[in-house]
């Protein structure tokens, strides 16, 4: 007995894909960063670290320029608005301008007015900017 060209008693290969598989695994990486998303974007507030470096010995006095508490401007000791330090900083010479400049903020000073400061200290001519930072204290 010859079997008939049909085909019929043996299974041929499938040529498809099975999506199933797929369409579940898709499913669960959607739920997975629609729940994770929302974690991604909220910020969380950082008490900034204290550092541990030595301060530098300068061979000129640099210019201080404080923040306070109170958002209170200071160019050395005198107490200024963010025009003025604007236009006292610009008036300054070259040879003056090659001087460090450093800007003492108080921690509780918003991080956009300290981004400020510095922008105005920049656009001044000043190149050589530091910030002032407190030690940490070593417990012993």
């Amino acid at each position: 007995m010859a079997m008939s060209g049909g085909g019929r008693g043996r299974r041929g290969l499938v040529s498809e894909i099975n999506v199933t598989p797929l369409v579940d695994v898709m499913l669960v990486l959607l739920i997975i960063f629609m729940v994770t998303a929302p974690m991604m974007t909220q910020g969380l507030e950082v008490d900034l670290p204290e550092t541990t470096s030595t301060s530098l010995r300068q061979k000129e006095d640099p210019l201080v320029i404080s923040l306070s508490k109170e958002s209170e401007l200071y160019l050395g000791k005198v107490k200024v608005n963010a025009s003025l330090m604007r236009q006292q900083l610009g008036a300054m010479s070259e040879k003056e301008k090659e001087r460090p400049i450093y800007l003492y903020a108080d921690k509780q000073v918003p991080y956009g007015m300290v981004v400020e400061v510095m922008a105005d200290i920049k656009q001044s001519g000043f190149d050589k900017l530091g910030m002032i930072t407190k030690p940490i204290e070593i417990k012993r």
